[in-house]
C-alpha cells in the first residue's frame, strides 16, 4: 500500500476521476481500427476499478462518452454503443459478485431504450453496495450545470448558493472530488467535472488508457499523497 505522509497531505483520497483518453491512438499504433482500442479499454476499466477499491477509495468516476463524442464517425459511435451494451450485460451478470454501486451520470435518456433499461436495472440492483462507480455517458460539465440550475428553478429557487448546486449535480452522492487523472498525454479537462474539479488535484500521464495497470494507478495515488492541499490557505 502507498504510505500516507500526514505532514504533506492529511486529506484522504476519497474520490478519484479518470478521463480515459488514448484508446484510438493505442489501436492505431498497432495497425488496428480505433474500435479495437475501445474494446481493450473496457477491459482496462475493470482493472482500474479494482485497484481503486484496493486503495480504499470510496468513489471513482470515469469519462466514458461525452456530449461532444456524437460528432465522431458513425461507425465508431455505433461500435461504442455496442460495446456499452455488452459491458452492461457483463456488469449485470456479475453485480452480486462485488461491492460496487454503479451510477450513470449524464443524459442517458437519449440512448436506445434497451440500453436505458439495462442502465436503470444495474443502478437498482447495485444501489445498496459500498464503492461508488460513476460512469459518465453523454456527459458534459456545462450541460450538467445547466441541468442543475433548471432543477433548482423547478424547485422554485429565486436565489441559489453553492450548496444548492452541489446537491443538484449528478455526483451529489459522491464525496468531493480529490484527484482527477487524465491519460493519453493531453493537458485539458475537456468539459469534465469542471465544478467538482475546483480544488481537485490534477494528474496527467502520457500512458494511453488501454496501458493503464495497477502500477500506473498506484503512481497517481502516490502523487496525490505527496502534494500539500491548502484549499486557499497558507
Amino acid at each position: 500500500m502507498i504510505k500516507i505522509d500526514a505532514n504533506t497531505n492529511s486529506t484522504k483520497l476519497r474520490h478519484i476521476a479518470f478521463i480515459m483518453d488514448g484508446n484510438g491512438r493505442w489501436a492505431e499504433k498497432r495497425g488496428m481500427p480505433r474500435e479495437y482500442g475501445h474494446k481493450y479499454g473496457a477491459k482496462t476499466l475493470k482493472t482500474v476499478i479494482e485497484r481503486c477499491a484496493f486503495h480504499g477509495i470510496e468513489a471513482a468516476t470515469f469519462y466514458a462518452f461525452s456530449t461532444e463524442n456524437w460528432k465522431r464517425p458513425k461507425k465508431e459511435v455505433d461500435a461504442l454503443m455496442n460495446l456499452l451494451d455488452d459491458y452492461l450485460d457483463r456488469l449485470l451478470k456479475d453485480v452480486d459478485q462485488n461491492d460496487i454501486r454503479y451510477k450513470f451520470i449524464g443524459d442517458v435518456s437519449v440512448l436506445k431504450d434497451t440500453l436505458c433499461d439495462k442502465i436503470y436495472m444495474l443502478e437498482d440492483k447495485s444501489k445498496e453496495k459500498k464503492h461508488i462507480v460513476n460512469i459518465a455517458l453523454n456527459y458534459g460539465s456545462k450541460s450538467e450545470l445547466v441541468m442543475a440550475c433548471n432543477k433548482l428553478i423547478v424547485e422554485g429557487k429565486k436565489q441559489v448558493c453553492e450548496e444548492d448546486i452541489e446537491r443538484s449535480l449528478y455526483t451529489s452522492e459522491s464525496p468531493s472530488l480529490d484527484l482527477l487523472v487524465r491519460t493519453g498525454g493531453e493537458l485539458r479537462l475537456s468539459n469534465f467535472l469542471l465544478w467538482q474539479a475546483a480544488y481537485a488535484e490534477l494528474y496527467f500521464t502520457d500512458v494511453l488508457w488501454p496501458d493503464m495497470d495497477e502500477k500506473t494507478v498506484d503512481l497517481a495515488v502516490e502523487a496525490f499523497y505527496k502534494r500539500k492541499r491548502r484549499f486557499g490557505s497558507v
